[in-house]
Order: structure tokens, then sequence, then C-alpha cells
């Protein structure tokens, strides 16, 4: 789920360095996959780590309250080490190396698992294996090449799944959040063949021959045989009609990607969305600096079809093309208001599809058989219960095989058990005696669903919080034990793991990711011998590293890290008596000394978003930390009521009225740190982004300036009437089902942000996500009470991630010296 810009490659979550621009047009991608069930790791945790930009100090003026902050960058502790500076995050002294693996999938890997994988080395893309190392294919050498007279950069390279040929794209375009549009070549036996420009999607299918791809909002059927467009699917494809490609809303906050189709596992059928959004409402979005404009005398206007909440949806439809009849076949079995959250094969001709009302109080799984064109049936009908169906991507199909007592077909989904999200197996023929099998329970949460499932020994692998719900750790449980779970990763120590499988499930990339510095490792979890020191797994044999990440080692050693501290905070007891009790973590300055009176000040960071989680026990050296070092302040993260992990209880309690317990917790844990003898209370300042600049206003509003001294708000929303309609109404209902609920919600008390000391707020002006309109209506009316004690910082053109044109170096730059100001004193002189 993209909650609400909560997605980790945008969003200041965790306030790393930007290392993908998003306004860069040709980006250099060695995302090399094949087939549909290519898995690509990239480390992705690892977006939590970096961050940002450079710092140099500047003079403030001192109304002596308190200790004075130096006017510029200490570097050295008492000890004589290093401290954390803007400068040694910026140029990566901090960073982890990441070695990308990409596991491929070949016709016969499921049962001739061999760990193949894709590499990119000495400007060489080749297919490797784990098991073999003497194996190596080669797919295309080098980074550009010359089709037509014309030069071309190599930006992405796919193997058919027989590994014979490759799709090239070239001259990329970014779209939004996930998307890209650009030209796509066939390679075969040193050849070039150009299926054509502005594509965008091309996807092998299973069979190596054919490709579909969508241009112009059209799906077309590629031959790599003839090397020409066979069939043209669809032929109403406009600006208002997506044929296998999401608009913006199913892009941001349904399917997470840019692709809205899938093959059968044999390419005989092709399955995709027909998303009309003729009903949709526009958006403008004015750009007033960009480098290409014709005229710069005046802004280029942008419009995007952008559902706000309570306001028409996209229809969506999903239909079936039998490419041995030539025919579409359109699926009737939704409503024109519900969304499809997510779509699965689970057989050759066989296909589940997730369904929701449009504020995801129901959920209803539909069976279609491609086979017998456009029939369909209901499996599942589930209600949320005072809660909210959130989207699944991982729903893992499970074919029949009878001498491994799987009768049918299958597919192992995530479900709530008894409050806690948990694998259930369930068979596609619902007339069985037991149509689903409950495969692990507890009072601890299965994490985004089935990671792998080893089709030879029935075993399902998962990543979990069973330990606990600030780290995850990979376990694995049998079809025919049901509820007996394994462990693959070591509990005894602390670990926050990431895994991914080789096709048959015989590999695991492990990924290492916090608390302490990472590494990866490939694994043979059917070795017949086990590993002596065990580092990471008890299960299986260490092959070898992929990467140690010993320089960074040896890096550390010369700088004093200011700590992490994990812990469950008690913030006294909510209304029906109970304590509330949430994940944290500090971070002490360096030369922390307790006894010191009436001395530190705290920044806490808050996100806060439903179903989130910031308090997570990964490696991470970056803005939090530039804080601690350069201020000398406590930087403290709470995960309040209503972020995720632990349980439905726990999150749910925010339904139909964001913003209420998340900043009331907020305040409690700064009520609680101002009691500490060695805290100023009268520094005591909060920042967040996006959800958390919502939050941050929200936390600013209610409590009035008496415990929190200062605020950050960057890119906030401010009226949920203001953003996406999937997004809001999953969390608040429609606004004609919740008028009073959307009324508190809002940024509305502008009397109470009079009483707080200072505050400073941000957006960027083209932010296609949280619309700059979110802070210009909660300016409005900050000035029509007359309000004057903040802060403006506006960047021309930048998205939700602000970053066009240097302003990602400038908003943290902003960030860091405003608050450096603020502990000063300087603004209530």
């Amino acid at each position: 789920m993209s909650d609400f810009a909560r997605d980790e490659e945008t969003d200041a979550a965790e306030f790393r360095l930007q290392l993908s621009k998003p306004h860069e047009h040709r980006r250099r991608s060695f995302l090399v996959t094949a087939c549909l069930s290519l898995s690509t790791v990239l480390f992705s945790a690892y977006l939590f780590i970096s961050i940002i930009s450079s710092l140099k100090g500047s003079g403030t003026l001192n109304n002596g309250s308190g200790p004075r902050l130096p006017n510029k960058q200490i570097d050295y502790t008492k000890d004589g080490l290093l401290k954390v500076s803007f400068a040694n995050v910026r140029n990566r002294t901090f960073q982890p190396e990441v070695k990308p693996l990409q596991w491929i999938s070949t016709p016969d890997s499921h049962k001739n698992d061999k760990g193949l994988y894709v590499t990119f080395e000495n400007d060489t893309y080749s297919v490797r294996s784990v098991l073999d190392e003497s194996y190596s294919k080669t797919l295309f050498e080098g980074t550009s090449f010359t089709y037509d007279s014309k030069n071309y950069t190599v930006d992405a390279v796919v193997a058919s799944p027989e590994l014979s040929k490759v799709l090239i794209r070239s001259e990329t375009e970014k779209g939004w959040r996930h998307s890209t549009f650009g030209t796509y070549f066939v390679y075969e036996n040193d050849s070039f063949h150009k299926i054509d420009s502005e594509i965008s999607i091309a996807k092998w299918s299973p069979n190596s021959r054919d490709i579909v791809y969508v241009k112009g909002n059209d799906i077309y059927l590629y031959s790599s045989d003839s090397h020409e467009t066979s069939k043209r699917i669809t032929n109403d494809g406009s600006e208002l009609v997506f044929n296998g490609k999401p608009d913006w809303v199913y892009e941001e906050e349904v399917l997470e990607g840019d692709t809205a189709l899938w093959w059968s596992p044999t390419g005989d059928y092709l399955a995709f969305f027909k998303i009309n959004e003729t009903s949709v409402e526009e958006f403008p979005i004015p750009y007033f600096v960009q480098e290409n404009q014709t005229n710069s005398a005046y802004p280029e206007l942008r419009k995007i079809k952008y559902p706000k909440s309570g306001s028409s949806n996209p229809i969506n439809k999903l239909n079936i093309y039998d490419l041995s009849a030539d025919k579409v076949s359109q699926i009737d079995s939704t409503s024109d208001d519900s969304l499809i959250t997510e779509v699965t094969w689970v057989g050759n001709h066989e296909i589940i599809a997730k369904v929701s009302d449009r504020s995801s109080d129901i959920l209803t799984v539909i069976m279609v058989d491609a086979a017998d064109g456009s029939r369909s049936e209901v499996s599942r009908i589930e209600e949320s219960d005072g809660g909210w169906w959130e989207i699944t991507h991982k729903t893992t199909f499970v074919p029949k095989d009878k001498s491994r007592s799987r009768s049918y077909n299958g597919y192992i989904d995530l479900v709530p058990v008894d409050g806690y999200n948990h694998l259930v197996y369930f068979t596609t023929n619902v007339t069985t005696e037991i149509p689903s099998v409950v495969l692990t329970s507890g009072e601890w949460e299965v994490v985004d669903g089935p990671a792998a499932f080893d089709e030879e020994f029935n075993n399902v692998y998962f990543i979990a919080t069973k330990k606990s719900s600030t780290e995850r750790h990979l376990y694995y449980v049998n079809l025919e034990r049901p509820q007996k779970v394994y462990a693959v990763t070591d509990e005894r120590l602390n670990g926050y793991y990431s895994a991914s499988f080789s096709a048959g499930a015989r590999f695991l990339l492990l990924n290492y990711l916090g608390p302490d510095v990472p590494y990866q490792k490939i694994i043979d979890l059917k070795s017949d011998t086990k590993d002596k020191n065990i580092r990471g797994n008890i299960i299986g044999k260490t092959l070898y590293y992929l990467e140690k990440n010993e320089k960074l080692h040896n890096s550390l050693k010369r700088y004093a890290i200011p700590a992490r501290i994990f812990r469950e905070l008690t913030l006294g007891k909510d209304q029906n008596g109970s304590d509330i009790i949430v994940n944290s973590y500090e971070i002490l300055p360096n030369d922390f000394d307790p006894s010191l009176k009436n001395h530190y000040p705290v920044f806490f960071f808050a996100y806060g978003g439903p179903n989130s989680q910031q308090v997570a026990q990964t490696f991470g050296i970056g803005f939090n930390q530039v804080i601690a070092s350069q201020l000398d302040a406590i930087v403290v993260v709470v995960d309040g009521r209503g972020t995720g992990f632990k349980g439905k209880e726990f999150r749910s309690i925010v339904r139909g009225n964001l913003g209420d317990v998340e900043s009331t917790d907020q305040i409690l844990a700064a009520k609680l740190y101002g009691q500490n003898s060695y805290v100023n209370k009268e520094k005591i300042s909060l920042f967040g982004w996006s959800y958390g600049g919502y939050l941050t206003l929200k936390t600013l509003e209610k409590d009035a300036g008496k415990h929190f001294k200062y605020g950050v708000s960057v890119a906030p929303v401010t009226d949920w009437l203001l953003y996406d309609s999937v997004y809001t109404e999953r969390y608040m209902h429609t606004p004609q089902k919740n008028p009073e609920g959307y009324d508190k919600c809002k940024v509305h008390n502008a009397t109470a942000f009079a009483t707080v000391p200072r505050f400073l707020l941000m957006h960027g002006t083209a932010d296609d996500n949280v619309h700059f309109q979110n802070s210009l209506k909660y300016l409005d009316l900050l000035n029509l009470n007359n309000i004057e004690n903040y802060d403006v910082h506006v960047f021309p053109d930048s998205d939700h991630s602000i970053q066009y044109h240097n302003a990602n170096v400038i908003v943290f730059n902003k960030i860091l010296n405003w608050i450096r100001h603020a502990y000063n004193g300087d603004f209530l002189l």
C-alpha cells in the first residue's frame, strides 16, 4: 500500500539521501527482470537509511534562555571521535553497500531449481547460477547500441523466460511515481528489432514468443518470431480510458506500480484492467520554472484526473483476452463504484480478483474461469468488522499435486485471524469439505503475505513480527502442519530481515537490515549440511556472502554514532481505562549527561499514518542522528495508536476520526519527556512530512503550545476533503457518510496556533499527491484569524518529494537551521 505518500522512495520517513531524482528524464536502470515470477531485491528497506543535504552553521542571537547552541558545527566529541554531520551523511560515509541479485524463473525452474539470477558486471548482462559457479549465459553486452544510425542508451533489460531473447528499454521518460514511457527493442542473435516508441508497459509472455505492450492506453501483441505487431487487443484507449495501465489513483493507491495486466501461467490468456475516468474531476497543476518551457512568461498548466474524497472514482472492469479465440471478455460482477485491488492467476485458466467497496469495508473475492468467457462466481465475502481492508499484492498460487496432498489448486492469502494478520490457505474448489486452513495465528502479524512457496515440501515462507513488532524475522509453516511455525532466522538476537527466494524456493537471499551493520548472504535451504557458525540463519547452509560491508564497519570506528534506544512507552490510560502502550525509540546526543538540569531540547519526528511504522530496528544514520549530534538534542520517534503491526484493535481505533488519538499520543509522549529533569520543556519540537506534516499541525492545534513549543510541517494534508478518495475513504469513509468526522479531522482551530511560539510550513507547488491547495487553504485560515507566528517556504515545481532544482538540499538545510534558531530562543525575541 502507498499509505498516502508513504512510498519509501520519495517521502521523508527517515530522511534519506535521494539517490534517484523523479525529474530526471533519463534514468539508468540496471534492473534486469525475466518472467512474471521474477523476484527483484534491491534491499528496499535501505530507503529508510540515508538522506539529504549539506549544512553550514548559522549565527543566531541569544535571548539568555538556557544553553546556547554553537554558531558553527562541532566536529568532535569529548573522546575525540567524529560527530555525525550533514557532510558525511551526504557523501555516503554511512551508506551500506547493496548488491542487487535478481532471481529469474525459467519453464523448469520450479522442479529443477539451479538458483539462476541475472547480474550486470563489466557492462555485461548475464545469467549466473548460485548452485553452479561455472554456469554463465550472456544476455547483452554494452550500455548502448545503434539502430538505424541512431545511438540508444540501455535503460532496462528484460530476458525472455527461456533466456534466448532480450527486451530492451531506451529513451525512458518518467511518468508519475511508478510509471515510465520508453522505446522498446527485441535483441536476438546480435540483431535489434524495434517494437515502438512511447510505450508505457512491455511484458514477455510465458511462451517467450509474444510480448504484450501498451501504447496510447491501448494494448497490442508483438510477435518476436515475425518481429511485428500481430494483434491490437483494444481500440478505445484514450486520455480517459486506460487499458492495461493504471490511471493516477490506481497507480498511486491501489496497484502501487505501473502495470494493470497479467499473463496466465502458460500465456494462453491475458487479464487486464479497463479503467474509465471520464467522470473523474480534473485537478490543474501549474509549473512555473520548467527548463523546457516554450514560453517562460506564462506557467505551463498540466491537468490530472484526481478523485477527491466523496467525488466520482474511475470505473474499473476486469477483462480477459483469449489469444486462441482472439476474443476479449469483460467480467461484469463488479459495480462501477468498487475497487479491484488485486489479481492473481490460480491455474492455467483460473483467476481470482479481490474487490472492495470504495470505503474498504467489505472484501469480495471473485473466481473467474477464463476458458468459459466471462463466467465468474463469488468465492468469499468478508467484512472488516470495524477496521478496513488493506490492499495486498502477495496472494500466492498453490498448484494442485495429489502426490503432495494438494488435491485442488489453491492460494495463500493474508487474512485477519483473531485481530492479527495471518496466512490462510484456500482451495479454489469451494465445495470441498475444508475449503480453507488457517496456517498461522497468534498475537503477532505476518508482514505483507507469503514470501515464497516450496512446491516440493509444502513449505510456506514468510516474514513476521513473531518476536517483536519492531523486528522482522523469517519463518516457515507447512501446509500439512498448520500452526506449527519454524524460525529460519536466529531469534536470539534482535534482527530486521528481508528475504528473496529463487524460483523453486531452494535458495534464499537473506538481507540483514539491522539494527547493526547490514549484510547479505546466499543460503541453500535444502543442503544436507548446516552452518558451523550461526549468523542470521539457523536453517540451511550459507553458500557465500553477497556483501559484508566491512568497509562500513571500519569507517564507523572513527565516529561517535548516537545510538537508537528502542523501548515501549506507557503513555497513560485510554477512555476504557487500559494502558496506552506504544513503540518508540530515542537518540541521545553525544556526551549525554543526565545530571544536567533543564538542558536538552527534544526533537520529535512523527509520521503516524494508519498502518505505518517508523519504529523499526533497521540500520540507518541520517537526519535524526545529525539533529542529535549537531543540535545536542534528544530525538524521539513514537508510533502511536493507529500505526501498524500491533494488531487490528491498535490500528483501527483511528477509523473515521484521523488525527485525534495520533495527536493525543504525541502530546502524552512530550509530556512524559518533559518530566525528565535534564529536558528543557521550552524546547520541545515536532517535525513531520506528508501524513507526518498533517499530524504535526493537528498536534500543535490540540496542544496549543502547552508541550510542543515548535513545529515543522512539510507537504501536509490539512483537509481530508482535498485528498484522494481511495486512501482517505479507506480510513474515513465518504464525507457523505461521515461529515462530522471530516469536519473534525481537518486542521481548523486557527486560534490554537496563536499560542504556539513558532511553526514552519513548507510545500512544493507541483505536488501531484498532496496538493499545494492544502497549504494554501491553511494559510488562508491563518490570515482570516490574524495568526502571524509562523514561517513559510515554497518550492517551485517540486512534487511531493521536494527535489526539483536543488530543493531537497534546501528543505533539510532549512529545517535544521530553523530548529537551531528555535532552540536558541530567537523566535521569542
